[in-house]
Parts: structure tokens; C-alpha cells; sequence
């Protein structure tokens, strides 16, 4: 423990931000990391509790306390080695990760937690500029082959694993770049895409291979539904993978979005956030983009209240939208949360991110009744207005389920030329884990448990599974944690035992 009365003399400090008016004009990182100083003097704040819930808050389960003391202390490379040895990417983490590990802390019983992310953040970002961040690759090599399809989160996490364990590691994606939905569905300003181009530069002198522009599928895509990012360019049959590779990882994400069939849904200017969203990752990277979906003078309505509708709002203000509105089919939740009855599990409150600080109207408890275009009924038509209701939220006397009912006479109408999907993500790809033989479970996911011997694996032999293509859609730091894990259970299968960490 640093400071043994830190928590008593250091109130909680948040990390710098540029102004939402000026940080609107461009897509860069705005938020600062924390100095040195500041660092230390945050990490003083930690308490070194007699049980760290921090820890089992945080999915990849960082040794939180042991960092903290160390950057109190400014041992800044030993931080650094702590923090590695649970998160291969703490600089995602570190930016997009909600923190559930701040939620968990013993010191938010009754105070401001501890800034365990700004803390994560600074430590990583002060490791790439050291130079600490280095190649690690194998002793020895295990002559085995290890296919990973997929190279967001829980791919990149599971292939630098495999790989430093001495396998040959093939990384397939189907876009034409690494990364995901890192890459193809957080905005720039919230992860410059850099962060991800060095650790595929690391990972490439460690020996992994990526292929890019490559679907693993046994069909393609052409004839799914919108919403799912696909550039690729070359489809390779999973039977293929099989037969070349000693084990298959299959760590693609839950792509396929949820939908809102009501009268209206054809017309033009109704789109999934993910027909939207990465085309503006395409142009920040200097792509060319024909048909890129603007949200340039345009009434914006985004539907769903969650990161990525948050995602969808940032955008559409960086674009210069005339207005932007945001629904969510849920009640406003409350402004804070009865810690004695929530603590040290995640609350449901209100959150307002940095897009919602940039300009938005939220309203809450609304369900969408129909779109109305300029041609009504017409497929050619565009979207003008949408017509909405409210809703109450009552429990079923028979189940104690709670149900929707619409509040009569309650229904409304508002201006939109653009209608983005940010209603969440529904299961993965059929056609990767149809192509392969995988049993589905009841929401659509590759089933596969995390217990026992059979340690995320499939029905199929050779083929695992993990990430949001085995548990849904979830967090980048679980992506990561699954990752790890996947990779254990692959090294104890191909070699009878790991010393990969659990």
C-alpha cells in the first residue's frame, strides 16, 4: 500500500478533455492522459482493501492494487509488467473499457472510486513512449498450426498468446484491415487507430500472419442482411482450415444487428449503425468512399441508448447534423445508483458520455411506431418523420415478467432525413459457423462452455470458439479475457499442458 491515508487526503481527479465545441471539428483522441504527478498521486488513493473486489470486477481480473502502488511509487516499468500480465491491450482498454473494475472498488462504497482506467492509461501510453513495449517472440517453436478467425479483441488477444507460446499463428479477417470492431465500429476520436497498427506490428516480429480481405465462410456474404462490415475480397472454405491447421479459433464478433420491422422500414435514409459507422473509420484512414451515408444538415434520430447509438451521435455532430435525437426503449434510469443494494456489481444509472456532452435531445421510454416518407409506401421514397409512442413499463401479474404497454394517446411525431440502428447486436455470422458444423445455442452464439476439459470448445474437434461469437455481444476487455483463456485450453489440447496463464 502506497499512502496509507491517501484516500483520505487525495479526492478523485478525472482526465483532461478538449472542449465539445472544438473537439466536434476533427476526429482525434481528446481526451489527455494523466502526468506523472497525478498519476501517483491517484494510485495513493487506492486503499490495498483486505479484498481487492476491484480485481473480480474487472474481467481479465488486473492486479489492480499492485499497479496502483507502483505508480505511486513511479516504478512505472514494473507497473507496466503487472499490467501486461493479465491485458494484452490495455491501451484499448484504457479508452473504451466502461470500467467496471472502478464500479467493484471499496473506496465507491462511500466516495469517488479510485481512477483505476486514467491510471491504466497513463501506465501503457508511458510504456509505448519508453519504448518498454517490445516483440516477445517464442524460445522454441512447437511446430503446430493455429488458425484464428476473426481479428478483433478476443483474435489479436488469442493469436499473441498462441503465438508467444511457440505455435505458427494465421490471423483471417474479412475486412481489409485488423482490428474489428476496434477498427470498424469504434470512431476515431474515441481509439485512433494507431493503437491498433503497432500492436499488429509487434504481433507480426513475434511471427503471426494476418490475411486480410479473407472470409471463412461457406458462402458469401452477398446475401446477408445490412449492418455487417465485409471487404472481403477472397472466401475460404472452413473444411480448408481444417485440413491445413492443427487447431481453428473461431473469434469473430455478434455482427448481426437487431432490427425494427414497422411500416416505413425501406425507405431511403434508414440505416443500421454499422452501414454507417465504419464508413467514416474508411475516410479518417484516407479511404476513398463512394456512397458514404452523411449526416451533413440533416435531422438524426438514433435508436437504442447504449455505446453504440453513443457512437452514432458523436458522429453525426462531427458531420454537422441540423439536429440530433436519441431514443431508448427503456425508462431513464436514475441519476445514482443505491450503492448498499448494487455494490460491487455494475449499476444501472444514467450515463452521459462525450458524444451526449457534444449535443444531443435523449428521451426515453419511446418505441417507434412507423417511418414516413416523402413518397408514402414507395420504396424509392425518403425518410421525412418518424412516428413514435410512449411507453410504461408494468410487470405480468401471471409471470412477474415486465412488459411493454403504449400509453394511449401518446403518440408523436419529429423531423428525420437519417435513422441509424444502434439497437444491439443479435448473434454472429450463420454462415462462418454453419460453414464449420458448430452447434448454435438458443441466442444464435457457437456453443461452447468455459468448464471442465472441454474448455471452449465446439462439437467440432479442432475448433474453439470465444469472444461475442461464443458469449454475444459484450465488452472489448472480455473479448480479451476470453481470448486468453481460448488460448490456454487450444495450447493444452495441442500440447497436453500450457503454462500460458489462465
Amino acid at each position: 500500500m502506497g499512502k496509507v491515508t491517501g484516500f483520505l487526503e487525495y479526492t478523485r481527479l478525472e482526465e483532461a478533455a478538449e472542449a465539445p465545441e472544438a473537439r466536434k471539428k476533427h476526429w482525434k483522441e481528446f481526451v489527455v492522459h494523466l502526468s506523472d504527478e497525478q498519476a501517483s498521486i491517484q494510485g495513493a488513493r487506492c486503499m490495498d482493501c483486505g479484498i481487492p473486489f476491484c480485481n473480480s470486477g474487472c474481467p481479465v481480473n488486473n492486479i489492480i492494487p499492485d499497479f496502483n502502488d507502483l505508480v505511486f511509487r513511479q516504478d512505472w516499468k514494473n507497473a507496466l509488467d503487472v499490467l501486461h500480465s493479465t491485458n494484452n491491450f490495455p491501451e484499448f482498454t484504457g479508452r473504451v473499457c466502461p470500467a467496471p473494475c472502478e464500479a467493484a472498488c471499496t473506496l465507491n462504497i462511500n466516495n469517488d472510486p479510485v481512477g483505476i482506467k486514467s491510471i491504466e492509461h497513463k501506465i501503457i501510453d508511458k510504456g509505448w513512449e519508453e519504448g518498454w513495449v517490445v516483440p516477445q517472440p517464442p524460445k522454441a517453436k512447437t511446430g503446430k498450426k493455429v488458425a484464428v478467425v476473426g481479428s478483433g479483441p478476443a483474435g489479436m488477444a488469442a493469436a499473441q498468446q498462441l503465438a508467444r507460446a511457440g505455435h505458427d499463428v494465421t490471423v483471417f479477417e474479412k475486412n481489409d484491415r485488423v482490428g474489428g470492431l476496434l477498427r470498424y465500429g469504434i470512431p476515431d476520436f474515441k481509439m485512433e487507430k494507431s493503437h491498433i497498427d503497432r500492436r499488429v506490428t509487434q504481433m507480426r516480429a513475434e511471427g503471426i500472419t494476418f490475411r486480410t480481405g479473407v472470409l471463412v465462410a461457406s458462402k458469401p456474404l452477398s446475401g446477408q442482411a445490412g449492418g455487417v462490415t465485409n471487404w472481403a475480397t477472397q472466401t475460404v472454405e472452413p473444411q480448408a482450415l481444417l485440413a491445413e491447421f492443427d487447431a481453428v479459433l473461431l473469434t469473430g464478433g455478434a455482427e448481426q444487428p437487431r432490427d425494427l420491422p414497422v411500416p416505413g422500414r425501406q425507405l431511403n435514409g434508414v440505416h443500421f449503425a454499422m452501414d454507417f459507422l465504419p464508413l467514416q473509420n474508411k475516410v479518417v484512414a484516407g479511404d476513398t468512399v463512394s456512397g458514404q451515408i452523411m449526416a451533413t444538415g440533416k435531422h438524426v434520430v438514433v435508436i437504442g441508448g447504449g455505446d453504440t447509438g453513443s457512437d452514432c451521435v458523436g458522429t453525426s455532430n462531427r458531420h454537422g447534423a441540423k439536429s440530433v435525437t436519441q431514443w431508448e426503449l427503456l425508462p431513464q434510469p436514475p441519476a445514482s445508483e443505491n450503492k448498499e443494494l448494487t455494490w460491487p456489481y455494475w449499476p444501472v444509472k444514467l450515463r452521459t458520455s462525450s458524444s451526449h456532452e457534444e449535443g444531443v435531445a435523449r428521451d426515453w421510454a419511446v418505441t417507434t411506431k412507423r417511418f414516413n416518407g416523402d413518397a408514402e409506401g414507395g420504396k424509392s421514397g425518403n425518410v421525412k418523420s418518424l412516428t413514435a409512442a410512449r411507453v410504461e413499463w408494468q410487470k405480468d401479474p401471471m409471470t412477474g415478467q415486465m412488459k411493454m404497454v403504449e400509453v394511449a394517446g401518446s403518440e408523436f411525431e419529429v423531423p428525420a432525413d437519417l435513422v441509424l440502428f444502434a439497437m444491439g447486436f443479435v448473434s454472429p455470422i450463420g454462415a462462418v459457423l454453419e460453414g464449420f458444423g458448430v452447434d448454435k445455442d438458443m441466442r444464435g452464439n457457437a456453443r461452447a462452455t468455459t468448464d471442465g476439459d472441454g474448455c471452449y470448445r465446439t462439437n467440432v474437434d479442432k475448433v474453439f470458439a470465444a469472444g461475442d461469437m461464443r458469449r454475444g455481444q459484450s465488452l472489448v476487455v472480455w473479448a480479451i479475457r476470453e481470448g486468453r483463456q481460448c488460448a490456454r485450453a487450444v495450447d493444452e489440447y495441442l500440447m497436453g499442458r500450457s503454462t500460458l496463464p489462465r
